[in-house]
């Protein structure tokens, strides 16, 4: 496994960093000690970075994966939270639930522009006070816009960029594959540590996996890529590619097997389009909401690539 610094930092992390969105109850739901046994197997075989988010509700998994795990790991979560009270009640909630005393990386969740910063600003100053008391070590953003991105360039505080990318780029809001790089560059340039996320679009470039990831790891300004992982078969597989050696036929074999589904955010705005991308009518409008209908899906990720807010994953 191949470790870069983030940034200036100061963290040193491996460049697969295991996304916990996968595990917790937002996708696979995963009971707590097999989500746990999925993060440890990485964790053993050389991964040291984790990202997750308040929102993800993984914490458990991760405070139980880390029991007995004497390695540095890197652990990088995120908030909504805009007031400083908001934000210390989510560093607390970290902190308490992780059973950590540091959380190497604190992030604004998905920040749309300099405005957006500069409307949260009580959050991150409260974040910049905790670094300095040591229960940070480093903050930043997150953020599926180029313009977001171009944010942290602005701010010399941010020291950690978490953008969207991946070789179509699926689920950019306002610009495309070679905008969000172009802005990447920008921030890396700038010193700040780059991980990436969605490297496989939400799981609709699944059916181009290896170009997908190879292309993302092409990149030179991307330090690390936050992948999801829901079995041990997957973290096998991912470790092979990022470090390019042939996957067994066994692991393989073993993803292909998994059972996969199209899942829709609860937070749905019910736009439709993504009815208008599908071809096999099993996407239906009910109460606002579109829902899909698992006997006539094909899993074929064209609806994702239709949805403006980057709401529909494979998992």
């Amino acid at each position: 496994m191949e470790y870069r610094p983030l940034g200036h930092t100061g963290l040193v992390a491996s460049r697969l960093c295991f996304g916990a969105l996968t595990i917790g109850p937002l996708q696979a739901g995963l009971p707590l000690h097999e989500g746990a046994e999925v993060i440890r197997a990485a964790l053993d075989r050389g991964v040291n970075f984790i990202d997750t988010a308040e929102l993800y509700g993984t914490y458990g998994y991760i405070r139980e994966a880390l029991k007995g795990f004497n390695q540095e790991v890197v652990l990088a979560s995120k908030s909504y939270a805009y007031t400083r009270e908001g934000m210390q009640a989510s560093l607390e909630q970290a902190r308490c639930e992780l059973d950590r005393d540091v959380v190497d990386i604190f992030l604004l969740h998905e920040q749309e522009s300099i405005l957006t910063v500069k409307g949260h600003w009580p959050a991150l100053e409260y974040l910049l006070e905790a670094k300095a008391k040591g229960m940070v070590r480093a903050v930043g953003l997150s953020t599926h816009r180029v313009s977001g991105v171009e944010a942290a360039v602005q701010v010399p505080e941010i020291e950690v960029v978490h953008p969207l990318f991946n070789v179509d780029g699926l689920g950019i809001h306002d610009g495309t594959r070679e905008d969000m790089y172009r802005a990447i560059a920008a921030a890396k340039a700038a010193g700040k540590g780059v991980y990436s996320m969605k490297p496989l679009g939400g799981g609709n470039l699944l059916h181009r996996m290896e170009e997908a990831l190879a292309y993302v790891l092409a990149q030179p300004a991307i330090d690390a890529i936050a992948l999801g992982m829901r079995t041990v078969a997957e973290v096998e597989m991912n470790l092979c590619l990022f470090d390019g050696n042939k996957v067994p036929d066994r692991v393989r074999e073993q993803v292909q097997r998994l059972n996969r589904s199209l899942h829709i955010e609860e937070w749905c705005e019910g736009c439709g389009r993504c009815m208008e991308r599908c071809h096999t009518g099993a996407l239906e409008m009910r109460e606002g909401k579109v829902r899909v209908n698992r006997e006539q899906c094909l899993l074929c990720g064209y609806c994702g690539s239709a949805c403006p807010h980057f709401f529909i994953k494979i998992v």
